[in-house]
């Protein structure tokens, strides 16, 4: 392929292929040659792999001046030789015409050449050759006879076609009736190219063949574009756009005419009536390229710039249908522009040159004629002197909607200022591109901007020039324009009207309400149920719109234009076209032969988009094949179906159907033959009994033969079995009138099967035969694969059953349609129809799973099926009917249709406030129910007016399928809208409709435990896994803006503390006398080694000073937080359920009796039913997590995270941990596969030092129906490091914000489970000594003083 790019720098030269940049250096086929073009050695094609077919284009660069490219062209690699008809022996009357058929691959075509006897057949003006490759004889000698065949000659081997003999028979001259051997047909052609039209009529007298246009008589004579062919064709040489039209070939023998028409169609590449051309300009500028072109079809244009397309906007815009206007220059706008106009026959493009100069260079006053550098002729300064200063005092003395006037006082430096000239640049803020508005007259002090948006805010600056140049600028001005306020109203009495079936006129009145002259107006319209809107600019009050679909609705309406911009939009009128006759005739043409006398007839409609209208009826004509001009009409209904009866036995008949409409009839099917049977059966009764019935049982199937019924004048269209365990009627199949046996297969051992015939017709079924058989147990294989019949009446089976299609294929083509093809093994090897058979082609898909099959007839090996749902995997198979013969399904082909854009919005879009964060939202969504692909991603709009532009609006991108998203930084007590947009490979789907959402008014300070929590887990933290199952937390929590709702005051919740105070003292005493009497020494050492929890007690060498940590619970409120264990079946929470707050947390030691050493805190405080755990909640007890300790090193089970605060948690400290921010929130960890490598123990997850000083407070967990990893986590507590241990534990919470003073410390020791045991370590065991036990008790009486006291106070 050719390409040639010149430039004074030699270009870089490169190559695309269908939009990508192909990759010539590694490619060792496709070379790039010094001249650019490209080469392609050893061209790759097959049936599934074609590299090299597809659309090139060329593309040539200068570093400095940019990129342009060329025209695309289409690559297709010819086919290999194949006949698709061949010629036929056939007979002709001295004097008369012939044709020889010879179909070829269209794109080998012009290698067709004829021989005569293996002598090559030279042309003339009485043999010609048809386009296709056929051969046409006119005014037949007896040379003429002799044995035909064709040969493609493609370079290659030539092939040859099969032989046929044409004889030439004396001319009886008896009156033959006139007939069309060859009909003109339909063609579109491209300008200068030559179409054939081939006509050749037969008769006696013989036909005198004319041709007229759009009914005018064409005259060939004298005429050098328009040539009569043998036998009447007519050839056009160089076709015209005029010479589009409908041709009628008129056969005329005198007594008796025929015609056929056809339509030439002519198409036009695009040709440019105008280029755009080069250009000069300065910055802040505003230019034009200029862009015309025509063609048929009517091209559709785009711009590229240096080889990539230019999307508009609002500084790069269309305007008059195809021009290129660029606002406000900026320097990266420099470059090729490229106008590429494209339409089905071609393209074509056309470029010109942007160069952008400095300020202090001039502009050339003739436009650049070739594509150069920019010039560098820097103009020379007449005198050098000072430039001025700043003009002062710029203001907006105006202001409106699409318009600012500004005024401004001289410069400083020239108060006078009459010989100064001022530039003023603006630009809409935020923007980097300014575009320039210059003074008319020197010493004009104020100026007026057009085309400006309203409700949007400006910079605008002044620059004053003298003739040194230009001056400082003013300091920048912002000016916002006012919001839109005198646009026109909506036009009155708009109506639409069909005119023609392809145009539709619509009226209307000028607006009431229009607030200014009215200059002009838009009338949109679009095809209903379509999404793309087209409009036109209109100048009056009506407008006829043209080259509209037949018998389509259409929607209308008007928009009236003032000086201010577009007004109100009318409400959408809907109109449909007018019907005409259908374009296109019905689909598969079925005949099946039903008796002597009649056929039945059943076909489709014509294709969706060329019915024109309402389909009425369907005409019907049909013929004897000896007597083709005795045609017999016959009109029916809108069904499908007709049964033509009261015709003759033995005889073929041709059929061809056509649609009808109010306006006529359109085109018809082409003629398809039947032949009816010489003889009938009685088919007005059922059939009789079959015979006799045979059953051979074996293991896993039972032979079944019958003999037919002994009357055999009633039809038998087949025969029923029906078999079952002990009933007949659990199964039934239908087989073939002219089988005799059948296998039925995949039956139980060892069973009792009873098994009924039944011969049926279409009356019905017949009287049934039973009979019964036990089927072979397993072990018994003898005469398996025997089967002989006995019967004295069994006939032998039909040797030649009818064969299933074979080689189903399924092509598709597009989201809505596959082909199917096949081959049918019993036709010859040209797979050439020549009988009545038909196919039967059925498809379904699995989805849903209970979609029933559709079925549709074809009577060629191939059937298009429509209006399937894209990206879906549909199943297909054929059978193949003849007669009364028909065959089994073949086996099936699947094909999946293509991916579409989703038709349909995301669901389910809902927006909540992220806890403790009220400027971040979570956005969820469900995807579209439409999805017509694999979801890749999604676009979320947001913004807080719900009525701006789309393009206003704020986007967040979400790659792939999730199904959330978060946004941050919203502003406070602000109305957000938010849509959502689904993608997928084909493009963007509908938006969603906008869903509302408010953010909170205050931005709560409740989130400081939330974000340490999540900010502060050091290294090898890990958030918990609180599971889809989690609630709110008790006691208002959960509320958003920190609004207390816990139902409990401090005196009731003062009596709840005391009561269980004494209540677990009680407990403790009774645990400790029993633990008592197990103390060992191996377990006093174990403990002295101990540390306890929060720090502020230690072990000392034996020591039994051993005190429980305080539990700091909320003076004023009690807050139960809730944390269910999540269903996801983690192997570290298989034993351990997550308690659902800080007390359920109770750690036993793992030197306890298994029997009696699980501790249970019996302190419940208040629960309601959602604070209530799924695991142990509706069991009326707690869940309870194992955390046995001394039995390894804690380092090998927990990970360590020391807090960042780790100061001695005395109480006098815990008042200011309470309040410092720094202080971090820690976590239990759980980890599995560290607990699995130390030792296997079935609850091992957290080890704290002693079981009673395992009390936290956990943190407040973050609020959501499910916990996505994806979102930040709130860890609980974090284990100290064994050195420090330490416990930082924060207490605020959302219902306490903004509170200082500092909880109550209460302490509420454990009481064991006496009816709940878990396995722990068999060797190790943990008991109180006595003096250990009588500190405790002075503990807990201190503790009870103190509850005391609080109740007193």
């Amino acid at each position: 392929m050719n390409c040639s790019a010149y430039c004074e720098t030699s270009p870089k030269i490169e190559w695309k292929k269908d939009g990508t940049f192909l990759n010539l250096v590694s490619d060792d086929r496709r070379h790039l040659l010094p001249d650019g073009s490209l080469l392609i050695n050893s061209v790759v094609h097959s049936k599934h792999n074609k590299p090299d077919e597809g659309y090139y284009q060329c593309v040539a660069t200068v570093d400095s001046l940019g990129t342009i490219v060329s025209r695309t062209a289409k690559l297709t690699v010819a086919g290999l030789p194949r006949f698709t008809s061949q010629p036929e022996s056939s007979s002709v009357y001295r004097g008369s015409s012939a044709i020889l058929n010879c179909e070829v691959n269209v794109d080998l075509a012009p290698f067709v050449r004829w021989e005569q006897d293996r002598q090559p057949v030279f042309l003339d003006d009485r043999v010609f050759k048809l386009p296709s490759g056929a051969l046409i004889i006119s005014n037949a000698t007896d040379t003429d006879g002799g044995l035909y065949r064709c040969i493609i000659e493609s370079g290659g081997t030539p092939k040859y076609s099969d032989e046929a003999e044409l004889k030439v028979l004396p001319d009886p001259e008896v009156p033959r009736n006139l007939m069309f051997l060859r009909q003109p047909s339909s063609l579109t052609k491209v300008t200068g190219q030559s179409a054939v039209f081939p006509c050749v009529a037969v008769g006696f007298p013989t036909p005198y063949i004319r041709w007229t246009r759009n009914e005018e008589e064409l005259i060939t004579e004298g005429y050098e574009r328009l040539l009569l062919l043998a036998g009447g064709s007519l050839e056009i040489r160089e076709v015209a756009e005029d010479d589009a039209g409908t041709y009628s070939c008129i056969a005329d023998a005198g007594n008796e005419t025929v015609e056929a028409q056809a339509e030439l169609s002519v198409q036009v590449p695009p040709e440019f009536l105008k280029r755009p051309a080069n250009i000069y300009a300065h910055e802040s500028m505003d230019i034009v390229f200029e862009c015309e072109v025509t063609g048929k079809p009517t091209p559709t244009v785009k711009w590229v710039k240096n080889g990539d397309m230019v999307i508009p906007s609002d500084y790069f815009k269309i305007v008059k249908e195809h021009n290129l206007q660029v606002l406000g220059l900026v320097k990266s706008d420099e470059g090729f522009y490229q106008c590429i106009a494209e339409n089905d026959v071609g393209n074509a493009q056309a470029g010109a040159q942007l160069i952008i100069l400095d300020l202090d260079v001039a502009i050339p006053t003739l436009p650049p004629t070739s594509l150069t550098s920019a010039t560098n002729d820097h103009l020379a300064p007449a005198t050098t002197g000072p430039l001025p200063s700043a003009p002062r005092d710029v203001v907006a003395t105006l202001v409106s909607t699409r318009f600012i006037r500004l005024t401004w006082r001289t410069p400083a430096s020239d108060p006078q200022g009459d010989n100064l000239t001022y530039s003023i640049f603006y630009t809409k803020e935020g923007i980097n591109r300014e575009r320039v508005e210059n003074t008319s007259r020197p010493g004009e002090m104020q100026v007026t901007i057009q085309n400006l948006m309203p409700e949007t805010v400006y910079v605008f600056r002044v620059v004053a020039q003298n003739k040194h140049g230009p001056g400082e600028s003013s300091v920048p001005l912002k000016v916002a324009t006012q919001p839109e306020v005198q646009l026109p109203g909506p036009a009155p009495n708009i109506r639409a009207y069909a005119s023609s079936p392809t145009s539709v006129t619509v009226t209307w009145e000028t607006p009431l309400s229009g607030n200014g002259e009215i200059q002009n107006y838009k009338l949109y319209y679009m095809e209903k149920g379509q999404d793309n809107e087209q409009d036109v600019d209109v100048g009056g009050l009506s407008y006829t719109i043209n080259g509209l679909k037949k018998y389509t609705e259409y929607s209308f309406r008007v928009v009236a234009y003032n000086k201010h911009g577009p007004g109100v939009s009318t409400q959408d009128v809907v109109v449909r076209t007018l019907s005409d006759v259908p374009s296109a005739p019905p689909q598969n043409l079925t005949l099946e032969v039903r008796n002597s006398k009649s056929i039945m007839l059943q076909w489709q409609p014509p294709p969706p988009g060329t019915h024109s209208g309402q389909i009425t009826g369907y005409k019907i004509r049909y013929r004897k094949v000896s007597r083709k001009s005795d045609v017999t009409e016959s009109i029916g209904g809108t069904q499908l179906f007709q049964l033509i009866e009261g015709l003759e036995r033995g005889t073929e008949y041709s059929f061809r159907v056509a649609a009808l409409t109010v306006n006529g009839t359109g085109p018809a099917t082409d003629w398809i033959s039947a032949e009816t049977f010489e003889s009938d059966l009685d088919e007005t009764r059922v059939p009789e009994v079959p015979s006799s019935l045979h059953v051979r049982p074996l293991v896993t199937s039972i032979v079944v033969s019958w003999t037919p019924p002994e009357n055999q004048n009633i039809v038998v269209r087949g025969y029923a079995i029906g078999y079952g365990i002990g009933s007949p009627h659990a199964q039934t199949i239908k087989v073939d009138y002219k089988q005799r046996y059948y296998t039925i297969e995949n039956l139980d051992p060892s069973s009792h099967y009873v098994i009924t015939l039944k011969a049926f017709n279409n009356v019905g079924e017949g009287i049934p035969l039973y009979e019964s058989a036990v089927t072979r147990p397993h072990s018994d294989t003898s005469e398996v694969d025997l089967f002989v019949i006995n019967a004295p009446y069994t006939p032998v089976p039909d040797p030649s059953p009818m064969m299933p299609p074979v080689g189903v294929q399924a092509s598709i083509l597009s989201h809505d349609t596959i082909r199917i093809t096949w081959a049918d093994n019993s036709l010859p090897k040209n797979q050439k129809i020549t009988d009545a058979r038909y196919y039967t082609v059925r498809w379904k898909t699995n989805i849903p799973a209970n979609t029933k099959y559709k079925t549709a007839n074809a009577t060629t090996l191939s059937y298009l099926v429509t209006g399937l749902k894209p990206n879906t995997l549909y199943e297909f198979s054929v059978m193949v009917t003849k007669g009364r013969r028909s065959s089994t399904w073949s086996m099936t082909a699947h094909g999946t249709t293509f991916e579409l854009v989703p038709t349909s919005p995301p669901k389910d879009v809902t927006v909540v406030s992220k806890e403790g964060k009220p400027r971040t939202i979570i956005v969820n969504w469900q995807p579209p129910s439409e999805a017509n692909g694999k979801i890749t991603g999604y676009i979320i709009y947001y913004s807080t007016d719900v009525n701006a532009e789309i393009h206003d609006w704020v986007i967040e991108p979400v790659v792939g399928n999730r199904l959330t998203h978060q946004i941050q930084e919203l502003t406070l007590d602000t109305p957000y809208y938010f849509k959502i947009q689904a993608r997928n490979s084909k493009g963007m789907g509908p938006m969603s409709e906008a869903v509302q959402f408010r953010t909170p008014k205050a931005e709560s300070s409740d989130k400081m435990p939330n974000d340490q929590a999540s900010g502060s887990a050091g290294k090898g933290s890990r958030p918990v896994d609180l599971g889809p199952d989690y609630k709110p937390p008790l006691g208002g929590s959960n509320s958003p803006h920190g609004s207390p709702t816990s139902p409990l005051d401090s005196n009731m919740l003062l009596v709840i503390i005391v009561s269980v105070g004494v209540i677990t003292i009680v407990i403790v005493v009774i645990v400790a006398v029993f633990c008592t009497r197990r103390t060992t020494s191996h377990q006093k050492k174990k403990r002295a080694a101990c540390k306890s929890v929060n720090g502020s007690h230690k072990y000392k060498g034996n020591s039994k000073d051993v005190k429980p940590p305080d539990l700091w619970i909320h003076h004023e409120r009690l807050e139960l937080k809730p944390i269910d264990k999540s269903p996801d079946p983690n192997p570290i929470m298989t034993d351990t359920p997550i308690p659902r707050n800080s007390q359920d947390i109770t750690p036993v030691d793992n030197s306890m009796d298994s029997n009696i050493h699980q501790r249970r805190n019996s302190y419940r405080g208040h629960e309601s039913e959602d604070s209530m755990s799924t695991l142990a909640g509706r069991r009326g007890m707690r869940p309870k997590m194992m955390m046995p300790f001394d039995s390894q090193p804690p380092q090998q089970s927990v990970r360590n995270t020391p807090s960042t605060d780790t100061m001695p948690a005395s109480s006098s400290q815990t008042c200011a941990d309470h309040q410092d921010p720094e202080s971090t929130t820690g976590t239990y960890l759980a980890n599995a596969q560290e607990e699995d490598s130390a030792q296997n123990l079935p609850t091992a997850h957290v080890r704290p030092s002693h079981p009673l000083k395992s009390f936290a407070v956990p943190a407040v967990p973050a609020a959501g129906p499910a916990y996505d990893p994806a979102l930040p986590s709130t860890p609980l507590l974090t284990q100290q490091a064994p050195n420090h241990p330490v416990h930082s534990v924060k207490t605020a919470s959302i219902g306490t914000l903004g509170r200082t003073r500092p909880p109550m410390p209460v302490v509420v020791p454990s009481a064991p489970d006496m009816q709940e045991t878990t396995r722990m370590l068999e060797d190790s065991e943990s008991n109180y000594e006595p003096d250990e036990l009588t500190k405790e008790m002075a503990h807990l009486e201190g503790l009870m003083k103190d509850l005391n006291a609080i109740t007193t106070a």
